[in-house]
């Protein structure tokens, strides 16, 4: 016997028209390709963020070595300018040499300010790379 507190208890035979049996078919397959499609491309762009970080994990770690390169050049230069300037006998020999390691610092600072840009520039181009790639196959030109 049916308990009468409970709406459920009383199954009522029930057919589901074929049309209406298709059409949800239809949508659970659409569904699921969309699905498919969705989580390809999600694995798709994990592989391009992965691919980025490492770019930029690899490329900060050069551009810090690059650095630590131009400050141990740096000091060596500006402790042998002290060594020689604590030898200078005389004022106008010690001018000659702050002049001569001043504009030998300017032209060392040029090109170490060159190698950096162009460090960034790389790390920059290289970074860029995965997504370029992953965009150029999501969209394609219109023929």
């Amino acid at each position: 016997m049916a308990d009468s507190t409970d709406p459920f208890s009383t199954v009522i035979p029930f057919q589901v028209p074929e049309q209406v049996r298709a059409f949800a078919e239809k949508g659970v397959s659409q569904v699921r390709e969309s699905y498919s499609k969705l989580k390809d491309a999600a694995e798709s762009h994990n592989g391009t963020i992965e691919a980025m970080f490492s770019s930029v994990s690899k490329g900060a770690s050069d551009y810090s070595a690059k650095l630590l390169d131009i400050a141990k050049t740096n000091t060596s230069a500006n402790f042998d300018f002290a060594q020689g300037l604590a030898g200078a006998k005389t004022l106008p020999e010690a001018f000659e040499m702050w002049t001569s390691h001043a504009k030998k610092q300017l032209e060392i600072l040029t090109g170490q300010t060159k190698e950096l840009a162009e460090l960034t520039q790389k790390v920059a181009t290289e970074t860029v790379e995965p997504i370029k790639a992953t965009a150029s196959k999501l969209f394609k030109p219109a023929a």
